[in-house]
């Protein structure tokens, strides 16, 4: 009798996990209507992964960290090619765009270096040590600070005019995706191994709070809606976007979304969240009553992680590796 009932219950969980499987698999995409593709920009020689982009919104091009080929490609967007390649990096992961200074900041996960680049000359113009894993990377361009996720948990702060770094926030784990809220002097901040989201006050430089994730894990990208104050976290186990409250932590909504997921963006002029992840979808979504929406589900190619919203220019870009069929290259969509 145990052991019918043992074999029911394995029936029972092997059917539970096929309808779920086949229920993320089997979903047809729909909404490309809101996600026009403009244009493809091969990334010619371009080899492994590919991290976090850039812009220079003025001249209308993306640097493109190209981990994989320990590169910084620099793109045209409008010309729809590669103006420079930057080599001889180690693993770059994080870029930045400094406007007041035409220069490119650039940190390298295999080194710990970051490095300031002349946009124009490309040339070196300055350098910052960092213990190791330099990644993810946040340029406040009021006060001219870039903030840089390092190392078994820190972020370090540095003035961008005297390439200097003046602060450390120490963390309990390396950190992952972060975003600021220059209105309340705030910095959140993913933190996947300690299973958190760490709330940092600007003015000190410290953890003034420690909200928990629960069941939920991964927690990689983030994305900040400085209107409304909520924020919206992409997990990868499973694969769910969460909107919380940006005052309490407290969930708000959730959906699901495309696995593993590495970017998350908002345009807050039209309440709108997009979020692209290896899995070879763009998920949209939007919320009304403070209930997420997902409006759109479009396939791109496995690993293609990485991308950058563009409002400005009412873009959105994602870098697609390369793989055995085909070469690495951005694709480039409208979202109007």
């Amino acid at each position: 009798m145990r052991v019918e009932i043992r074999n029911m219950q394995i029936i029972f969980l092997f059917f539970c996990f096929v309808f779920i499987y086949s229920g993320c698999k089997g979903q047809k995409p729909f909404g490309e209507n809101l996600l026009l593709k403009q244009k493809t920009i091969p990334l010619t020689g371009i080899k492994g992964r590919i991290d976090h982009m850039d812009v220079n919104l003025k001249e209308q091009i993306v640097y493109v960290a190209a981990l994989g080929n320990n590169s910084l490609e620099i793109v045209d967007i409008n010309r729809k090619n590669v103006l420079h390649s930057i080599k001889g990096l180690d693993e770059p992961q994080g870029v930045a765009y400094i406007p007041q200074q035409q220069e490119i900041f650039v940190a390298n996960g295999g080194n710990g270096d970051c490095y300031f680049y002349n946009s124009k000359s490309f040339e070196k113009t300055g350098t910052i040590h960092l213990s190791s894993d330099a990644d993810d990377v946040r340029y406040d361009s009021t006060d001219k600070k870039i903030y840089v996720g390092y190392g078994d948990g820190g972020i370090a702060v540095i003035e961008a005019e005297s390439h200097q770094q003046i602060a450390n926030i120490k963390l309990p784990a390396h950190p992952e995706g972060f975003q600021l809220d220059k209105q309340r002097n705030k910095l959140f901040v993913n933190i996947p191994d300690a299973k958190q989201i760490a709330v940092i006050d600007l003015k000190q430089y410290k953890i003034i709070n420690i909200w928990s994730t629960g069941e939920l894990r991964a927690n990689f990208p983030i994305a900040l809606d400085t209107i409304h104050h909520h924020i919206f976290i992409g997990y990868r186990h499973p694969a769910k976007l969460v909107m919380m409250n940006e005052g309490t932590g407290l969930i708000i909504s959730s959906a699901d979304m495309v696995s593993d997921v590495d970017d998350v963006y908002i345009d807050e002029t039209t309440e709108t969240i997009f979020a692209s992840g290896g899995g070879g979808i763009i998920c949209i979504y939007q919320w009304q009553n403070l209930i997420l929406k997902q409006v759109a589900y479009i396939s791109t190619s496995s690993g293609a992680r990485t991308s950058l919203l563009i409002p400005g220019l009412k873009i959105f870009v994602l870098a697609a590796r390369a793989d055995q069929n085909n070469k690495a290259a951005l694709q480039v969509y409208r979202t109007d």
